[in-house]
């Protein structure tokens, strides 16, 4: 059995933002990473996909972008490849190809089994990130057998999906992606829509991340939120890298995808769905112009020189049918961009909550020396994105560092 300070598990961005810090500060580790860094990004990723925000937002601790192309959007391959430097850059202790099997607390120490071998830590950073593993619902098994069914992590692009019409379940920033680059492929394609952000790509001559940025927007803290269960559950913003263009349901409704309401059910042949698109639409618009209005209010209140407002246009979607006939409509692939869920089969009993969720306060949990790094809103709304994770990635490297260095003393 081999003893540690400690363990990352993840070599994802938060993963290697723990273990730059960890380095900076001297502090013995090891990043255990299932794959290879940035592979994520590569394997699990659609041939077109880019990050959503621009490169100006690509920061990590000792790395920020510094190249000709602030504005742009970088591909995901493109992103691999910069973790992968990033790992060189600082020589990040990762371990590649080793799977984390279970983790137990014993003797004020937590044990780690992988299929490398047990190690003893005194910390163990969980960095496997929010969006682990995709979710399907268990509705999914119900459709026909002649239905191609998969998860975003299985599409490469229009081609590899079998001919005819797809359903696309979800309509975040995922969901609508894939429903306008599938219909500009000429396909038939049906958005079921659920919750959603609606936002424009730029407004008043700026990316809407950088009126996001400057006005705090996404330094909002946990605490501060009115109600921060329903803040963990916020979707994605309905927003597209690589061009810049906005692609929301009325975009994608004037090029014909036809839209229904929230995914409820399947019978074989068969998908059903709720009636509340037009209250979930109209809901998003209004979220969208409070959105508008507080960037307007910062505009006047510091005088800036900018373009003059351009408001999206209200949005009514046409009535929508209850159900589809998926067969007999030639609808031949479901596309399930409904979430993530996390895999945490591998933890201790008691450090998940009643839906299988991490307990933690600002990524550190119950368990002593077991934090995280990368979940949604961890102490702020940008706790999640890239951009985010380094000052999240400090505080849990400090707690480590200092717990690590009070047993040497104890």
């Amino acid at each position: 059995m081999r003893h540690i300070d400690t363990v990352i598990i993840g070599a994802g961005q938060a993963g290697l933002a723990a273990s730059h810090e960890l380095t900076r500060r001297g502090h013995e580790h090891v990043v255990l990473e299932r794959s290879a860094v940035g592979e994520r990004w590569l394997g699990r990723r659609w041939d077109s996909q880019t990050l959503l925000t621009p490169n100006w937002m690509t920061r990590l601790p000792g790395h920020r972008y510094a190249g000709p192309h602030p504005d742009r959007f970088m591909s995901t391959a493109e992103f691999a490849t910069l973790l992968r430097d990033y790992a060189r850059g600082f020589a990040a202790p990762v371990e590649s190809g080793v799977t984390v099997e279970a983790l137990r607390f014993r003797g004020g120490w937590l044990e780690v089994s992988s299929t490398s071998g047990l190690r003893r830590a005194r910390n163990v950073i969980i960095a496997t990130g929010w969006c682990d593993v995709p979710a399907r619902p268990a509705e999914a098994t119900r459709l026909h057998p002649s239905i191609h069914s998969i998860t975003p992590d299985r599409y490469r692009n229009p081609a590899s999906l079998p001919a005819g019409g797809v359903l696309v379940v979800g309509a975040s920033a995922t969901g609508v992606q894939l429903a306008d680059e599938l219909r500009r492929a000429g396909r038939r394609v049906v958005l079921a829509v659920g919750g959603h952000l609606r936002l424009p790509r730029r407004y008043r001559g700026a990316d809407i991340m950088e009126w996001l940025d400057l006005m705090g927007s996404l330094d909002r803290r946990i605490d501060d939120m009115p109600d921060p269960v329903a803040a963990l559950r916020e979707p994605s913003m309905q927003l597209v890298g690589g061009e810049l263009r906005t692609i929301d349901l009325p975009s994608l409704a004037a090029h014909g995808v036809e839209l229904v309401g929230r995914f409820v059910g399947a019978d074989g042949r068969a998908a059903h769905f709720d009636a509340g698109l037009r209250d979930r639409v109209a809901a998003a618009d209004r979220r969208m112009h409070r959105t508008l209005d507080r960037i307007d209010r910062v505009i006047d209140r510091d005088r800036l020189d900018v373009a003059a407002a351009s408001r999206p246009v209200p949005f009514i979607p046409p009535e929508a049918p209850a159900s589809v006939d998926l067969v007999g409509g030639g609808i031949r692939t479901v596309i399930w961009a409904s979430g993530y869920r996390r895999d945490y089969r591998w933890l201790p009993p008691g450090v998940l909550d009643a839906h299988g969720e991490l307990r933690h306060r600002y990524g550190v949990t119950e368990l002593p020396g077991l934090m995280a790094l990368g979940l949604r809103f961890q102490r702020t709304r940008r706790s999640s994105l890239i951009d985010g994770v380094g000052a999240d990635a400090a505080m849990v490297a400090e707690l480590a560092h200092a717990r690590a260095s009070a047993s040497l003393t104890a």
